[in-house]
């Protein structure tokens, strides 16, 4: 088999591994109507006893599954407003779609938040609300805490994206500068009938930290906060608004976010509709297909994005060399959101930087391709969902004058690949299960 054709499979497996999380389909797995009634993941919901059925949310997959609730509830849909990334939008009938910023957030963003709060808050027991989350939810449902600008709210979020913060303990921040997040949109919704389907982007799909958690109990605490910034050296770098609105949290004088047990939760169902373990499992399949000796490592998989990488390109050569862990024609399959510690002012993302990181391990190895890509089809501020490299792709770039080291720490992976044409473009996919990385060898 030759390397062009083990990048054709890496490209099949991952799409494989996209329509397995499609949204729309996710969602009608899980809610399905039958006359007037309902059925959410189990449990039933009478249509007739709700005066209204509204659909809110946010996040990159919101558009399509909102799409997917008008076609299920059809005219018993009364309407709502749905948060996007911008380009994710899809034509919708009943539910108004706003295309805001992301990952920072922006006044459209705000803006559509205050709408779906204002929505919210006249609704009683009769009222029925589907709200919609995925990947970027976080920042894009943003209404900052009394007294926070939105300008200081984007200031923390690139502070926690530059610094190598987790999605957790960026999102455990997130919660506790906002009038929404953590439990609040429960809050705001009460005591209307509320049911969230989450589409999970997170490790371990905790529900409380997947767009941090907008309409479940909050697991995190203002003395949480307190130890992230600490842990980052962040603190003497915060907006002066920000560091009081957290002190006064941590004093107990500004109220902490709902947890367990509030009573505001009493009348809400929280269902996964999919996550990053059903993609691996569908490339697994797909692999399987292919001719290749699956192996998923882990959904799991976090830390800094380089050091990962060194671990795939030396299971590359155990593999071609000793047959370990796995016989070739093997695919060692990863899912999960490593980070990356910005050093430089180039242009990438952790899964271009993931690949870039294979690329002088895996030189010389003939049978070795490494993919790596987010689900999302964005991967960091770019264009591009990630990368493609084989053992052949150092010595193609010395040649074209590309020095991989040098992009390496500049952060600047895209336009190592760029000229080399192994970008992997896909478009905005309108899903977000994290990423999904590859090793092929044949």
């Amino acid at each position: 088999m030759s390397t062009a054709a083990r990048r054709n499979d890496a490209r099949c497996i991952f799409d494989a591994a996209l329509r397995a999380v499609d949204p729309a389909a996710a969602i009608h797995r899980h809610v399905v109507r039958d006359g007037n009634r309902l059925n959410t993941d189990g449990q039933g919901l009478n249509l007739d006893r709700f005066e209204n059925v509204y659909v809110v949310g946010a996040g990159k997959a919101g558009s399509v599954m909102a799409g997917a609730m008008e076609s299920a509830l059809g005219d018993r849909l009364t309407g709502g407003i749905v948060n996007v990334k911008y380009g994710h939008s899809t034509p919708l009938r009943r539910v108004e779609v706003l295309e805001a910023g992301h990952p920072i957030p922006d006044a459209t963003g705000v803006d559509g938040t205050q709408k779906i709060v204002e929505l919210l808050a006249p609704l009683d027991e009769d009222d029925l609300v589907f709200c919609l989350l995925s990947g970027g939810g976080s920042a894009l449902l943003p209404l900052p805490a009394e007294g926070v600008t939105l300008q200081e709210k984007q200031a923390v979020t690139e502070l926690l994206l530059q610094c190598g913060a987790t999605i957790n303990e960026t999102n455990t921040i997130r919660k506790h500068i906002s009038r929404v997040k953590g439990g609040q949109m429960a809050r705001l919704a009460a005591p209307a009938r509320l049911v969230s389907l989450v589409l999970s982007d997170v490790i371990g799909d905790p529900l409380d930290i997947i767009a941090s958690g907008p309409t479940v109990p909050d697991e995190s605490t203002y003395a949480d906060c307190h130890s992230i910034l600490e842990k980052y050296g962040l603190r003497d770098r915060l907006p002066a608004t920000v560091t009081r609105h957290l002190e006064a949290g941590e004093k107990g004088t500004a109220p902490e976010t709902p947890g367990p047990g509030d009573p505001v939760f009493c009348r809400t169902q929280t269902v996964m509709v999919a996550n990053n373990r059903q993609a691996l499992d569908s490339a697994r399949t797909e692999a399987q297909k292919r001719g290749y000796n699956p192996l998923v490592l882990s959904s799991s998989i976090d830390g800094e994005t380089r050091e990962v990488a060194r671990v795939y390109a030396a299971m590359a050569r155990e593999i071609e060399r000793y047959g370990d862990p796995v016989r070739p024609p093997a695919c060692v399959i990863s899912g999960g959101e490593t980070t990356v510690t910005l050093k430089g002012d180039g242009k990438g993302g952790r899964n271009q930087e993931f690949v870039l990181a294979t690329v002088a391990g895996i030189a010389g190895l003939e049978r070795t391709v490494v993919f790596s890509a987010g689900t999302d089809g964005t991967d960091g501020p770019t264009d591009a969902a990630g990368a493609v490299a084989d053992g052949y792709t150092l010595s193609r770039a010395t040649e074209m004058g590309l020095d991989a080291d040098a992009c390496m720490n500049r952060n600047d992976a895209y336009h190592f690949f760029e000229p080399l044409g192994d970008l992997v473009m896909t478009g905005p996919t309108h899903t977000n299960v994290m990423d999904l990385r590859l090793l092929l060898v044949g």
